[in-house]
């Protein structure tokens, strides 16, 4: 394979010099790596207007310098790695003044969230991956893959593909209760994509958002970035404290079916109440429905069906049931917010990828999610014990173990007088190999709950028991 190279003769007078030069830059800069091919000199000559003298006289004097060798009836290859060290014939450039630079904003934001590997990873929310149907999978996207699938070439709705849409509609009405239309679905690229488009779409800058605390720190993020003024709510054992939420607010985000991070369910005396008070204060609610197809109580109802003023935003994704790695998910949302929705989404990204809506289209009403989710269902609710039953031999004096609904966590608040301890063993186990997020970084309170969040997700039952036994080791 040849490798393209974008070179620029500007002084016609050394056209040799600048050649060889421009080349070892291309090598030293990482662009040109240990074993690419050069382009045929003349196909380079051709490419650059000069004679094939000038680009043979260059490659003699990079072979000379040891940049790369050439192969008799196989061409010109680089022939070193990068260097570690500066190179004494082309020094560095001076460093500049860097003039281009970001609003001082954002100096100020939170790093991007990483996820280094570790040997017994707790982190919550994501599932196993070595349980996805690689095999089923390929199969659905050779097919969106043939000619017929991709014949148009045209960018498509920025609503996503309609049978993927409709599958959707079909899946929430069964499994949640939620009665929808194809039109009534927008796909995006997972939850975070949804909450961008909706505070873009729903809440003017400096409009009060309000979110449950603890919550979901990635909302909250997100929120602030786009100039909305986020007040955080307190919960209790039935959730939201609906009678602490600010008069005037636009939006409020909620996890009523497994509230993030905390655990339990929203009361139906609570929901209620929350419908309530959004009509007669004008708010819309987004309900982030985010691992609905693994809570092990099928009763419970999503606020969007109880809603009968249409104020109910409901988003949900296949990042649990499925894996991150495919980026899908989607908003239901009222007939009066479409257009906007449509129009922010086509200027994010026109629309998310054709060919994996198109293979979930096909998962789906083939049957294979559903038995995909009851499978890994059995699963999780395995994990989920072997968790409790580890945290009751090695924790039981430490954390409080409340029964919650299933998804692929656990939080464990830290009994009175051991929150501090708790959480920087949490800290401490890293050594050992224990990733485990505490409760208080998920909190903008000034005297935060103290415990952990275990997800289950990533880890066999063994390794379940063993990291828990290092993780109370530090205690």
């Amino acid at each position: 394979m040849t490798v393209h190279l974008h070179i620029t003769l500007g002084d016609r007078e050394r056209l040799g010099d600048t050649l060889y030069q421009q080349l070892v830059e291309a090598i030293r800069s990482g662009q040109l790596r240990e074993g690419d091919p050069l382009p045929p000199t003349r196909q380079l000559a051709a490419q650059l207007r000069v004679s094939r003298s000038t680009v043979t006289a260059a490659y003699d004097r990079l072979a000379g310098s040891g940049y790369v060798t050439a192969r008799v009836g196989s061409g010109t290859f680089v022939g070193i790695k990068r260097p570690d060290t500066p190179n004494e014939e082309f020094p560095s450039p001076t460093p500049k003044a860097v003039w281009l630079k970001s609003q001082s904003w954002w100096d100020s934001r939170p790093r991007p969230y990483s996820f280094p590997p570790a040997e017994f990873d707790f982190t919550s929310g994501f599932p196993d991956a070595s349980f996805f149907p690689h095999e089923a999978w390929r199969r659905l996207m050779s097919r969106q893959f043939r000619a017929a699938s991709m014949r148009r070439g045209v960018y498509a709705h920025p609503s996503g593909h309609q049978q993927l849409r409709e599958a959707i509609a079909h899946h929430l009405g069964v499994t949640r209760g939620i009665r929808a239309t194809a039109a009534d679905i927008t796909i995006v690229n997972g939850t975070q994509q949804a909450l961008d488009i909706l505070t873009r779409t729903v809440v003017a800058p400096g409009q009060n958002v309000a979110m449950e605390d603890p919550g979901y720190g990635m909302a909250l993020r997100t929120f602030a970035v786009l100039g909305a003024r986020v007040s955080c709510v307190p919960l209790d054992n039935e959730g939201l404290r609906v009678d602490q939420l600010p008069d005037k607010i636009r939006l409020v985000y909620v996890t009523p079916a497994h509230q993030f991070p905390m655990g339990m369910t929203m009361s139906m005396r609570r929901r209620l109440e929350l419908l309530e008070w959004a009509k007669a204060h004008g708010a819309a609610i987004l309900e982030d429905d985010y691992d609905s197809d693994f809570h092990h109580d099928p009763g419970v109802i999503p606020l969007h069906a109880l809603d009968h003023e249409q104020s109910v935003i409901y988003v949900g994704s296949f990042s649990k049931s499925l894996s991150p790695v495919l980026r899908l998910g989607f908003i239901v949302a009222p007939p009066s917010l479409q257009p906007a929705i449509h129009i922010a989404k086509q200027l994010m990204d026109w629309h998310t990828n054709l060919p994996l809506q198109g293979a979930l289209a096909e998962f789906l009403d083939s049957g294979g999610f559903a038995r995909h989710v009851r499978r890994m269902r059995g699963i999780y609710a395995r994990r989920s014990k072997a968790l409790i039953r580890a945290l009751k031999e090695h924790l039981y004096n430490e954390v409080e173990i409340l029964p919650r609904a299933l998804g692929l966590h656990l939080c464990v608040p830290a009994r009175p007088t051991r929150g501090p301890r708790v959480e920087t063993a949490a800290h401490e186990s890293a050594a050992s190999g224990v990733r485990v997020q505490v409760l208080s970084e998920f909190s903008q309170q000034p005297d935060p709950p103290l415990g952990l969040i275990l997800g289950y997700g990533m880890l066999d039952e063994a390794k379940i028991r063993e990291g828990v036994r290092r993780l109370a080791s530090h205690l």
